[in-house]
């Protein structure tokens, strides 16, 4: 398929290695798939992404060793306009065929506009938008003015999910804007037999076990997936909850909320392969890249009906759609154990799964 398109010079913007979390997996998976394709692709990465007291979470660094392969350019400083200027300057003279920003966060906007104008002052440079969200999950009051900023500045978008797909068109944007879906990741570890997987966890192989996994943020809905687990529908079938991720809000109202409905009673791959289903309770979405991970393991899912989820997860095929309600919740775990939903969910995953490629994001870049 590399033959539709003449060889290319791509620049990435945005985290990489050594930031962790799934947007730095993302782009050097991006990264890594044009680089097969024949083209010259490298990453511009942050110096300062967030200032500590902006970061929730414990470290902004991972501990993994740097992918290989892989040119990244750790330049850009989130919170000085000086550093955009030279950043973009500097990068202008490389004279790129096509700048890919990754848009995720308002916060983003005063240093990717900047830094994307200076670029394509160029005359030679197309700059491209991979955006995760244009409405973030977590509002502030700068998130319109902010965005108005970057967005105008792109010559197209490419959305994983219809919805902020719509977003972008009751922005009325003109620019040419494609819709395919996160593609899936392949990049956690080879999969694993259940029992080897429990064994390797310290779980105990005759026990059901669901899946949370992720950064632990308010609108994921940790919260009402703590309170399905307490109703009787799921208490009566002995289901324990695994919780694997890291707080980015306080954990004290999780922790105590564990305690009164008495619930108390890098492993990524071992933790998919161990679980019976992955559940994602979310509040809000738009596309999750929880998601690609369990297809890549042909995990059952269980979802709430927001954003993109219910657009990834065919109904009753691969996993079970319900709204947003610890009842609900509730009714669909014990709809899938008491239906012994498991083997037909992995068997149609392992099917589903084949529409998300990385080959394909690629084309529809470069198509774009």
């Amino acid at each position: 398929m590399t033959t539709k398109h003449q060889q290319k010079k791509i620049l990435i913007v945005g985290p990489a290695h050594p930031l962790r979390g799934g947007l730095a997996t993302y782009n050097e998976r991006l990264c890594k798939e044009f680089t097969q394709m024949g083209h010259s692709c490298s990453i511009l990465s942050f110096s300062l992404q967030y200032p500590s007291f902006l970061f929730p979470g414990k470290t902004q660094l991972s501990t993994d060793v740097a992918p290989a392969g892989i040119q990244i350019f750790s330049e850009i400083n989130s919170i000085n306009p000086i550093n955009w200027i030279s950043v973009g300057l500097k990068f202008k003279k490389q004279n790129y065929d096509i700048v890919i920003f990754r848009y995720w966060m308002s916060f983003m906007a005063p240093a990717f506009g900047t830094i994307a104008r200076i670029l394509k002052s160029n005359k030679r440079t197309t700059i491209l938008a991979i955006t995760d969200n244009v409405n973030p999950h977590e509002r502030k009051f700068f998130d319109k003015a902010f965005t108005n900023y970057f967005l105008p500045v792109c010559d197209g978008f490419l959305t994983m999910s219809e919805s902020v797909k719509q977003d972008l068109i009751e922005l009325k944007l003109t620019q040419p804007t494609a819709y395919v879906p996160h593609p899936m990741y392949d990049t956690f570890g080879a999969q694993m037999e259940k029992d080897v997987a429990k064994e390797k966890l310290g779980w105990q192989k005759n026990e059901n076990y669901i899946l949370f996994f992720g950064f632990i943020r308010k609108y994921k809905g940790l919260s009402i997936l703590l309170d399905a687990m307490a109703n009787p529908l799921i208490k009566s079938l002995n289901i324990k909850l695994v919780v694997a991720g890291e707080f980015y809000e306080d954990k004290k109202p999780y922790l105590e909320q564990i305690e009164k409905l008495q619930l108390q009673n890098n492993e990524v791959s071992a933790y998919f392969c161990a679980s019976d289903v992955v559940v994602q309770p979310y509040l809000n979405a738009t596309q999750s890249g929880v998601t690609q991970i369990a297809y890549y393991y042909n995990k059952p899912m269980i979802v709430t009906n927001v954003g993109g989820l219910a657009e990834l997860i065919p109904h009753n095929k691969v996993g079970l759609v319900c709204d947003v309600d610890s009842q609900k919740i509730a009714e669909a775990i014990h709809t899938y154990y008491s239906s012994n939903k498991e083997q037909e969910f992995s068997a149609n995953a392992a099917i589903e799964k084949q529409r998300f490629t990385w080959d394909n994001l690629c084309q529809s870049l470069l198509n774009l």
